[in-house]
């Protein structure tokens, strides 16, 4: 735990000095300034040993086990700009895991390896608006072998970050009578440069559409062709994968969300403590605001003890795969809870900010637009604890059919 402290301090320190003075920039929308600027903190990232701490030793990283990695994901959560600085970010995360488990020789080369230099970004396409992102067996696109390549026809959107992205990966059905339904999709690695790939519009976000990784796109396929080497994985495997990049991703999405928390936490003591009603009367005097205080406190604490307790379930597994069916529930449940959290929070520290919190002078406003999506992402709420529900009845004998 020593080396860990020591790492935590170090990243806690550079998020402090370093990148929280550059959010000025991105909650101005000025990404001419913020990406150079940003380049400059991601060499010192490297510098400081800080580079890609989600992976392992011999490909680059720190090479923590998944808890460990879950409290620096925390610490960078404190600000925006904290994963990608250390390349680390959603969707590229999940992508590299992805890629270093799945990725022959040539894919490894063509794509992970720029990805772990941080010479890339990447995307992953899979939510589609005709259907509902919460059953990821009904899919339209399509991906078809015509002699040495595949021929790609969908329409994607939420596809995080496509707006700079080298590549995408993307979820389309190859065996559409496969018996099994979940048999039916493959992941395909998909330049987005390829003829073929329209990139239709950047998705307002509650009126912010944002830029590069702080953006989500529409994309359309239209006879898209790539080579049949791009198959990520087996065949039909592609819904086997997706699972595979989640469970972990909720770990990184949850602590990510504790280290927001933690900072709006902050955020909302010192206004309570500093913004007078009257004379001497600061906000912090009032009960109803020492109540949102203590509740944020047992909740956010709760929260990260249920969440690192998960991340140690999968870690001590013989596999992730084996870790994650062990944990299912768990995982189900802290995606959940912790939105709920998150959300709470949020909107506590915004209400005793008053009317500041409604300007983007401080990073809140900019995480309540859109981290409301939280409980929408990675499968909403609803699912979710139909999962655990289900699963608890089932422990007890009571078969509840869909």
């Amino acid at each position: 735990m020593a080396a860990l402290d020591a790492v935590l301090d170090r990243v806690r320190a550079f998020v402090e000095a370093e990148l929280v003075p550059l959010e000025g920039l991105l909650l101005a929308g000025d990404f001419d300034a913020l990406l150079p600027a940003m380049d400059e903190k991601r060499g010192e990232a490297r510098d400081l040993g800080l580079w890609n701490p989600h992976l392992p030793a011999d490909h680059g990283g720190l090479g923590l086990p998944l808890d460990q990695f879950g409290r620096v994901s925390e610490a960078l959560g404190r600000t925006p700009l904290g994963h990608y600085a250390v390349n680390c970010q959603a969707p590229d995360a999940g992508n590299m895991e992805l890629l270093l488990a799945h990725a022959d020789g040539r894919q490894r080369e063509l794509f992970l390896n720029p990805l772990l230099r941080g010479d890339a970004r990447s995307c992953f396409g899979m939510t589609e608006p005709e259907h509902a992102g919460s059953n990821p067996t009904v899919m339209s696109t399509t991906a078809r072998l015509d002699g040495d390549a595949w021929v790609l026809d969908g329409h994607k959107w939420f596809t995080t970050a496509f707006d700079g992205a080298a590549f995408c990966v993307v979820m389309a059905v190859t065996d559409p009578d496969a018996d099994n339904a979940y048999a039916r999709a493959s992941m395909l690695l998909v330049p987005t440069e390829a003829e073929g790939v329209e990139h239709v519009r950047k998705l307002p976000v509650m009126g912010d559409a944002g830029a590069g990784w702080f953006s989500h796109s529409e994309i359309r396929l239209d006879g898209a062709r790539v080579p049949a080497e791009n198959l990520l994985g087996p065949r039909g495997g592609g819904f086997l994968l997706a699972q595979e990049r989640l469970g972990p991703g909720r770990i990184h999405h949850c602590m990510r969300w504790l280290g927001i928390c933690e900072r709006a936490f902050d955020l909302m003591c010192d206004r309570a403590a500093t913004r007078e009603l009257a004379p001497g009367r600061p906000l912090a005097t009032r009960e109803t605001v020492q109540t949102w205080i203590a509740e944020s406190r047992a909740e956010i604490d709760a929260a990260r003890l249920y969440v690192l307790d998960t991340a140690r379930r999968i870690a001590e597994a013989d596999s992730v795969v084996e870790g994650q069916k062990g944990a299912r529930v768990q995982v189900s449940a802290i995606k959940f809870f912790v939105a709920g959290v998150l959300q709470r929070v949020l909107d506590r520290a915004l209400q005793v900010h008053g009317g500041l919190g409604m300007l983007d002078d401080t990073p809140l406003a900019f995480w309540f637009r859109h981290e409301r999506a939280a409980r929408i992402y990675d499968g909403p709420d609803e699912v979710h604890k139909r999962v655990v529900a289900r699963e608890e009845l089932r422990a007890r004998g009571h078969s509840i059919k869909r």
